[in-house]
């Protein structure tokens, strides 16, 4: 992404201006001093989207000594200066005094050009997280990015590329696998507890519908322009800049896609045949007729393999509950958030024996990252798994708007001989952005 990281002087200059004051008043701990350790054993972390889930990060960051909060960054300049304000008052407490060494920025590009940030968190919408991400590691980041990865395959694609050139680490936020009961339930699947597999059943929330809403103008502390970023340009409405993005598919596939890459992604760690396999895939959507949103409401897809079990992705009204049910002909494992079901029931008590292959263990998903930073590892939901994730919702959802029956190459990307579908692999991108 060339263009979109060159800068003029007058922002070079602001930006230098802002690092020249940073911090200004210095609490004892951030000097090595108390609890917590000295600043060259911490990473140094930035935030970028804070409408609701990058608020959730910057108080996960706050609760991790090995961390520190250096910047926060939103295209809403209300909302930079609400998190920072949040940031320095957290430090200030903890330190038992004055504290002022976190920055608000409305523009990306300025924490990207930062010496000073280790690693960024990407919370914006997902039609920002391919460009974004690959700025990032281009920049020297470590990256934390939210799920779906990408909003197209094309772009996911691209973002495992740079993870890989760059030899930087890239965590998704499919926390679901710092989760332990996620994580048995895939393992009795991969190890045989269940006998021969024989179905896989993900189900998540359905979509929603939006009304219409008129075109205004935006308001004076969001920078329009580059919420829409990369996306086509449209006209602001009260409705768009918040959490209906979601079921736009100029910003997201909607939940069959931001929702469902979830407990696909569990599905996948649990049966990871399907990251190799050629398979069809045909199902049925319901789409909204008029307002704002165009992403799916309801959906019933199924994934056949030549062999092995089939893949069956719905969502909650079609054929609940939420969550991911593994059935082999020897028993059946249903797992969701807070809850998990075995049959029989004496499932439950096996421990895996010492020839079971184990899933990396996680037990909260940032410190999981800022941990594969230290080591150069790979984190427990690297960019490969999120990319293979979010590639199977989005190929759902392409079978749904299609309304046939589709052949899926995993290991070439391509679906086979449908330049059709091909062609919805991708999207062109709004200057001056690029991957």
């Amino acid at each position: 992404m060339n263009a979109p990281l060159r800068f003029s002087r007058r922002q070079f200059l602001k930006t230098t201006a802002l690092l020249a004051g940073f911090p200004a008043i210095v609490p004892a701990s951030v000097l090595g001093r108390g609890e917590r350790p000295a600043p060259s054993n911490r990473l140094n972390c930035a935030v970028i989207g804070l409408g609701d889930r990058g608020p959730q990060l910057v108080g996960a960051l706050l609760e991790l000594p090995a961390a520190q909060v250096v910047a926060v960054g939103d295209v809403y300049r209300s909302k930079g200066q609400r998190e920072r304000a949040r940031v320095e008052e957290h430090y200030a407490k903890a330190a038992g005094g004055s504290f002022r060494g976190c920055a608000a920025h409305q523009d990306f590009r300025e924490i990207l050009a930062r010496a000073d940030v280790d690693a960024v968190f990407i919370a914006t919408p997902e039609h920002w997280h391919a460009v974004m991400s690959v700025a990032a590691l281009r920049a020297g980041k470590d990256v934390y990015c939210e799920k779906a990865l990408a909003l197209t395959v094309a772009e996911g694609r691209a973002m495992c590329a740079a993870v890989r050139r760059t030899k930087r680490v890239l965590q998704v936020g499919t926390q679901q696998r710092s989760d332990r009961w996620f994580r048995r339930a895939c393992e009795w699947a991969r190890n045989g507890h269940l006998g021969e597999l024989q179905t896989i059943e993900v189900s998540v929330p359905g979509g929603r519908t939006l009304p219409a809403a008129p075109p205004t103008t935006p308001p004076p502390d969001l920078d329009y322009d580059l919420w829409l970023g990369p996306s086509p340009w449209s006209d602001y409405n009260e409705l768009k800049c918040t959490f209906n993005w979601y079921f736009m598919s100029d910003y997201c596939a909607g939940w069959i896609q931001s929702w469902g890459v979830h407990h696909m992604d569990i599905a996948l760690w649990g049966q990871p045949s399907f990251l190799t396999e050629r398979f069809t895939v045909e199902g049925t959507g319901v789409f909204p007729t008029e307002g704002l949103a165009d992403t799916s409401l309801h959906w019933d897809v199924t994934f056949t393999p030549r062999k092995g079990p089939r893949l069956r992705f719905t969502d909650e009204k079609t054929r609940g509950p939420v969550g991911v049910t593994f059935t082999g002909d020897q028993g059946k494992v249903f797992v969701t958030r807070g809850r998990i079901k075995t049959e029989p029931e004496s499932l439950l008590e096996v421990e895996l024996k010492d020839t079971d292959e184990r899933l990396p263990v996680s037990d909260h998903h940032v410190k999981n990252f800022l941990e594969a930073i230290r080591t150069r590892r790979e984190p427990v939901a690297p960019v490969e798994a999120g990319h293979a994730a979010t590639t199977l919702t989005l190929v759902a959802d392409i079978a749904t708007r299609l309304k046939r029956k589709l052949t899926w190459d995993m290991k070439a990307e391509r679906f086979v001989h449908d330049a059709e579908a091909n062609r919805r692999l991708s999207r062109k991108l709004r200057r001056p952005w690029k991957l």
